[in-house]
């Protein structure tokens, strides 16, 4: 997956990394390419040949979180991976677009994690564009307030340019705790999302944490985390 540049979002994601007075928001929006270069090609072969599989097989995702809790109404799910109507609904994903789930994944995280035998029930896809929004909104409002809201306009403005969002999937990555790259202590809570543009061949990742820094500090594990605010006393 070939990182696409923008100055749109190397701008927003500068004003991603948020201190409140009991935690740090860290966030980033990466747009990638779908095109496959050589490397991916051979990943792509192994990734369909490890149990027979073909791009178009289709295989599970897990419920959205965002519709949990919800009336069986108000669930959004696509089909049944059994072809029963009486049996359980899910939605599915082909082995095509699971795998440039999983590629942008290991882009983005490169080379501190290797998401290669992350599995398509770690995966959801969202109910709506206005969902993952809402819960977008929801999180980053509540923790950051007024800085929040002030860069809401220009954060999703910056997005439906780069990937037309009304034309898109959206997926979500939902690990367990030892596959999560935002597993660590500390953490309050975080999300991942896919804008898959299938026209565009182009996925955007926006992917955020908040930490409470003196959860981290006070447990001995807060090397990263001193790191991460030096950095940024030297962008002053």
């Amino acid at each position: 997956m070939k990182l696409l540049e923008s100055t749109r979002f190397e701008a927003i994601n500068s004003s991603l990394c948020i201190k409140t007075g009991d935690s740090k928001i860290i966030g980033r929006i990466e747009s990638y390419s779908c095109k496959m270069a050589g490397n991916d090609k051979q990943l792509y072969k192994r990734f369909n040949a490890e149990l027979g599989f073909t791009p178009h097989d289709l295989q599970a995702l897990s419920p959205p979180q965002t519709s949990l809790g919800t009336s069986p109404a108000q669930s959004y799910y696509s089909r049944s991976i059994s072809g029963d109507e009486d049996g359980p609904l899910c939605d599915t994903i082909s082995r095509k677009t699971l795998f440039y789930l999983i590629a942008t994944l290991n882009s983005a995280f490169h080379p501190d994690y290797d998401f290669s035998d992350a599995k398509s029930h770690e995966f959801s896809k969202e109910p709506s564009l206005q969902w993952v929004m809402n819960a977008v909104d929801s999180n980053l409002s509540a923790t950051a307030g007024d800085h929040y809201r002030t860069l809401r306009s220009a954060l999703w403005s910056a997005l439906e340019d780069e990937i037309s969002m009304n034309e898109c999937d959206i997926y979500s990555y939902n690990p367990d705790l030892a596959s999560d790259p935002f597993g660590e202590d500390g953490c309050l809570w975080s999300f991942n999302y896919f804008f898959y543009n299938k026209k565009l061949k182009r996925i955007v990742f926006f992917t955020c944490r908040t930490i409470n820094p003196l959860y981290v500090l006070d447990s001995g594990i807060g090397s990263d985390f001193a790191m991460d605010e030096e950095d940024d006393d030297d962008n002053y």
